[in-house]
């Protein structure tokens, strides 16, 4: 648990320093340090949907075959 929460503080720095050093602006950084987390939040809940979809499965099984064909 330790390295995930030190994972997040380092993601939330880095989040902040590298949106102020292209903005200049406290507030842009504030806003899309904490805004961007919770939009990745959301994506990921549908794609975790997406990913057992018989589509997603199929293709993922075709691209396996493809690899290893060429290997």
């Amino acid at each position: 648990m330790a390295k995930t929460a030190t994972f997040g503080v380092m993601h939330i720095v880095t989040s902040f320093s590298v949106t102020y050093l292209i903005t200049g602006s406290i507030a842009v950084a504030g806003v899309v340090t904490f805004v961007e987390p919770l939009v990745n939040t959301v994506m990921h809940y549908f794609f975790d949907k997406y990913w057992e979809h018989p589509r997603a499965v199929a293709g993922r099984a075709a691209m396996t075959r493809l690899v290893t064909q060429r290997t």
